[in-house]
This record gives C-alpha cells, sequence and structure tokens, in this order.
C-alpha cells in the first residue's frame, strides 16, 4: 500500500503542476483513487488484475449513483493510464476491461419564469422596504447576486470568485473564470441589471477593495456560495415559493428559456462555458418536455369529437 500512496501522491502534484487541474477536481481524484485503494489493499500494483477492476466497478454500480459511480472509474482509469505512461506498471488492468453502461438523463431542474419574476420582485420588495441602512444595504447585494445569476447563467462558484476588474461596468461586460481556467466573457444585456450592479458597487466599494472580490459581505469578506445558498432559501420562504430553489438551477433556467426562445445550442454552449456540445444538449430534452406538454394539452386535435 505505501507504494500505491507514493505514487498516488505524485500523481496528485502531476494533476496540479502538468495538468492544472482545479482544486475541486483534484480532491475528487484524490478522494476516489484512495477509495480504491482501501477497497484493493494491494501494496503491489501488478498484482491488480483486470478481475479486480470489474469486481470494484460492480461495488460502485451497486453503491451509487451511476453519475458518481462513472466519475470515480473515470478517477482511476486516468491514475492508471499515468502509471502506465510513467512506466510504474508493466499492464494496465484497464486494457482489457471493457466498461459500457447506460447513465439515466436527469433532467435539469429549472424555476419557471413566474416564479423566478415572484422570487426577484420579493427582494426588490425588501430593498424598498427596509427598515435600517444594515437591511436596504444586504437587500441591494442579494438582488446584484440574484440579478447576475440569471442575467449570465454563470456558476455559484464562478460568482463568488469574481473579483473587482472582471466585473466591467462601462462595457457591461463579465470576464468568468470557468473549469479548467477557462475564461469567456458575458455581456450583460439589461439595463435594469447594469443599474443595480453599478449601485451595488458604489455602495460596497470600501468592502471590495478591502477583500478584492467583486461580491462581498458587509464586514468585508468574500461571499461565500453557502451564503449565497442561505439568502436564496430566505426569499424563497417570504415569497411563499414551494420549490426549492437551488443557485445552480439560475443557470439551468438561463440555459433553457434562451433555447426556448430559439437561441442556437452552439451560443448557449460557449456562454455556459461548456467543453462538449454533448454537455449542453441536456437542455434539449427540457424543451421536449416542454414540446410534449404543449402537443398533449393545446394541439386543436385533442378537441375533435370523432
Amino acid at each position: 500500500m505505501e507504494n500505491f500512496n507514493i505514487q498516488l501522491k505524485n500523481y496528485i502534484q502531476f494533476c496540479q503542476t502538468q495538468k492544472c487541474l482545479d482544486i475541486k477536481t483534484i480532491r475528487a481524484y484524490n478522494i476516489d483513487i484512495s477509495q480504491f485503494a482501501s477497497h484493493i489493499n494491494y501494496s503491489d500494483f501488478d498484482d491488480i488484475t483486470p478481475k479486480h477492476i470489474e469486481s470494484y466497478i460492480a461495488y460502485l454500480h451497486s453503491s451509487y449513483k451511476p453519475k458518481s459511480a462513472k466519475r470515480k472509474i473515470a478517477s482511476i482509469k486516468a491514475f492508471f493510464h499515468y502509471c502506465e505512461f510513467k512506466e510504474i506498471i508493466n499492464q494496465n488492468p484497464f486494457d482489457k476491461v471493457e466498461i459500457r453502461f447506460r447513465e439515466p438523463i436527469t433532467l435539469p431542474k429549472t424555476i419557471s419564469l413566474q416564479t423566478l419574476e415572484l422570487f426577484l420582485s420579493t427582494i426588490y420588495n425588501q430593498y424598498a422596504s427596509a427598515t435600517t441602512p444594515y437591511k436596504r444595504k444586504k437587500a441591494l447585494r442579494d438582488i446584484a447576486v440574484a440579478e447576475l445569476l440569471f442575467s449570465t447563467g454563470m456558476r455559484i462558484s464562478e460568482l463568488c470568485n469574481l473579483s473587482p476588474s472582471d466585473v466591467n461596468l462601462n462595457d457591461n461586460i463579465v470576464l468568468i473564470y470557468g473549469k479548467g481556467a477557462k475564461e469567456r466573457k458575458m455581456q450583460i444585456g439589461n439595463t435594469n441589471v447594469i443599474n443595480i450592479l453599478i449601485e451595488y458597487k458604489n455602495i460596497y466599494s470600501s468592502e471590495i477593495s478591502k477583500c478584492n472580490h467583486f461580491f462581498v459581505n458587509q464586514s468585508g469578506t468574500p461571499l461565500s456560495d453557502q451564503t449565497v445558498r442561505r439568502m436564496i432559501n430566505k426569499y424563497t420562504f417570504l415569497a411563499s415559493i414551494e420549490q426549492h430553489i437551488t443557485p445552480h438551477m439560475f443557470r439551468h433556467t438561463f440555459a433553457s428559456s434562451l433555447l426556448d426562445a430559439d437561441v442556437d445550442i452552439r451560443y448557449i454552449q460557449e456562454m455556459l462555458g461548456h467543453s462538449s456540445i454533448n454537455t449542453t444538449q441536456i437542455y434539449t430534452h427540457v424543451t421536449m418536455a416542454k414540446q410534449k406538454n404543449i402537443l398533449t394539452t393545446k394541439h386543436p386535435r385533442n378537441k375533435f369529437n370523432i
């Protein structure tokens, strides 16, 4: 096991320095491969056979959801590929293992536009009726966060990591650093959203300068994704919305709404920062679900009396 752990440590360092993977991906690799090592419990790489791999894959399928199992298998496979490339192993056990399984399609959960309008209206009402400067200032920050999430479809991690220089309110452009350190620019197309961001930036200027993050708490510390989740839960409750809303659902709603408006899926892929069009195509299933509902409830043939 010691030899395995040494090579795992070297591989993690390789992922950091050579592949330049983000911290969350590296953490997942470490967990997945360490879990495999504990399950197999072999110290010599050459003792690990295709049967061991097949047995572990069967264990993953019986213990995890298909998406999680697929990720864990990919992590282990990448590690053995690295070991083969570095000539640490004589034979890659994955070479004689055929991995095929159909991952069920899980449709992304979206927020209806009516519900989203109610949610945003609730924050604006809280802002307008705030009884103290502290509450008014906090509500302004919450409006800016919610509006930017929906206006750009960015991930919550991308929003929380924005620096002041990433948000150009002269040209109305946001520079987003996505997964794998990929950059993309997003235009803010709504005047009301731009004005809210300008007001937020002016009111929070000292806090922003203090921590060099665009979105901050009133204490001058960077805004965390957990704070955003609590904020969303708060206004969902105040608006009497029964649906559980998460930050990522703003992203899903952004994408599916544009697709419903006949925006080319490749533009949506670029705006979401997806490396592959296959990832973006999940939103076509949402549109098909809507199409089915329309054609089963609105089509005139359903009213024929034959």
